[in-house]
């Protein structure tokens, strides 16, 4: 019982977790997918294979601290995983006759329940926090700043994360000590230690680090403003040699740029199918009705890696020569009529979606610029080129959180940039999903930039 209630890893959550999991993809697939046939050879598949797949993915990496979006991200990967896990058997042992209707039923049912138990276990740990103070972790941190009493607030005002903090250790004119922090640290059985690196010596980090490993307390270092330590750093080795990576970008990894595509492919072709089908004609119509020239616009962008591709948009302005070089303002007399609705409700945008389906854009991502704007901002805008990590979006996190439209100060452009490379460095399909949502409601309310 110890080691539910304050023991280093709640060590019997995880195996449960498991065996609740492999239970539903087994249980599900003898009462509804197999009918009665042997299930022997499907369940070693399935329940192997499971479990590979969630090594990989993470899928049970859950912390007390993690969030209900990032357990919702890894369920919907995990299950994308497990789909196509099931076609493959399905593939390769024909005797069972298992078709593709009945294994996406199987599979989307599998990650419903999973999905349930997933959450109610979450939750029903994090009431137990709270009701009775199990399963959690005794803290000190070392360091009295604004970042470390952000840190003690947290702790003092979530006791459904499991975190009792005990004392912060101030260094500051010498009222404590590290040998104080110590005797503390063993006397009153502490689980974890959090450091603020700014007020403390690389002598004394050394230290607390020696310690920490002697003693078996768990050691975590809260970031200063120096930059470096804000990033999302990954530690590799090559050979023996230790390397931090600066960055890192999750649509590097194989198997995010095969869920983003497919998911790109898929919306696109609904789009183009049941919206673009029906309403490019009467659009066309329109636009020519009011004014000569093409339906559409074409205009070189930057994208991926910074190649430049052709982006395409209805046509929402008179045919003129400056087209390419200056952005749409308020009240900009190049706008006809029909421009400024087809703007106003994003309209314009929809070409992109044939962008997306030959690969050189996604559904979501950071707006591509004029090649001209790419060059101006790249030069004058700190980590304005990090956006071409990723291939360009129709729409993006910036665009729904007040930046999109016109540049009309460096302000405007700075925050596009600080939230396109939040995106990067933290892309997740649900993320996608959300971001295409809130979109949709924009152009609804319409947006005071959309001109």
């Amino acid at each position: 019982m110890s080691l539910f209630k304050h023991g280093r890893y709640s060590g019997y959550l995880r195996p449960i977790s498991y065996l609740i999991d492999l239970s539903i993809i087994n249980g599900v697939a003898i009462l509804y997918l197999l009918e009665g046939k042997d299930p022997l050879i499907f369940s070693i598949f399935i329940s192997v294979g499971w479990v590979l797949l969630a090594i990989y993915s993470k899928f049970y990496e859950v912390y007390r601290y993690t969030r209900p979006v990032n357990i919702l991200a890894l369920v919907v990967k995990q299950s994308i995983l497990f789909l196509l896990l099931v076609f493959a058997f399905s593939g390769l042992y024909h005797e069972l006759n298992i078709y593709p209707r009945p294994i996406v039923k199987y599979t989307l049912l599998c990650s419903l329940l999973i999905t349930i138990s997933k959450f109610t276990v979450y939750y029903l740990l994090q009431k137990y926090r709270v009701s009775f103070g199990g399963n959690y972790r005794s803290t000190v941190i070392l360091g009295a700043n604004k970042k470390t009493l952000a840190l003690e607030n947290f702790f003092n005002k979530n006791p459904e994360y499991g975190y009792l903090h005990q004392k912060t250790f101030n260094f500051k004119n010498k009222e404590h000590t590290l040998s104080d922090c110590f005797d503390y640290v063993l006397n009153e059985r502490i689980d974890e230690i959090y450091c603020s690196i700014s007020e403390l010596t690389n002598s004394q980090i050394a230290e607390i680090v020696d310690f920490a490993d002697n003693n078996l307390k768990i050691l975590k270092f809260i970031p200063d403003s120096k930059e470096i330590y804000s990033k999302r750093l990954r530690y590799e080795y090559y050979d023996y040699i230790p390397v931090l990576t600066l960055r890192t970008i999750p649509l590097e990894d194989s198997a995010n740029m095969v869920i983003k595509r497919g998911f790109d492919i898929l919306f696109s072709s609904i789009v183009i199918v049941f919206v673009l089908s029906w309403l490019t004609p009467l659009i066309a119509i329109l636009i020519k009705l009011e004014s000569k020239g093409p339906v559409f616009f074409k205009q070189s962008r930057n994208g991926f890696n910074y190649k430049e591709f052709d982006c395409y948009k209805f046509r929402s302005m008179t045919p003129n020569k400056d087209a390419n070089l200056y952005q749409a303002t308020r009240g900009d007399q190049r706008v006809t009529k029909v421009g400024k609705f087809i703007r106003k409700t994003s309209i314009d945008e929809l070409p992109q979606f044939f962008n997306v389906l030959f690969g050189d854009m996604s559904v979501v991502g950071p707006r591509p610029h004029m090649v001209s704007h790419t060059n101006m901002y790249a030069k004058k805008i700190d980590k304005f080129m990090v956006r071409h990590f990723v291939k360009p979006g129709i729409t993006g996190l910036a665009q729904i959180s007040g930046f999109r439209g016109e540049v009309e100060t460096d302000k405007d452009i700075i925050g596009r940039v600080k939230y396109d490379i939040f995106y990067i460095e933290n892309w997740s399909l649900l993320l996608d999903i959300k971001i295409i949502v809130q979109t949709f409601i924009n152009a609804i309310k319409g947006e005071d930039k959309a001109y």
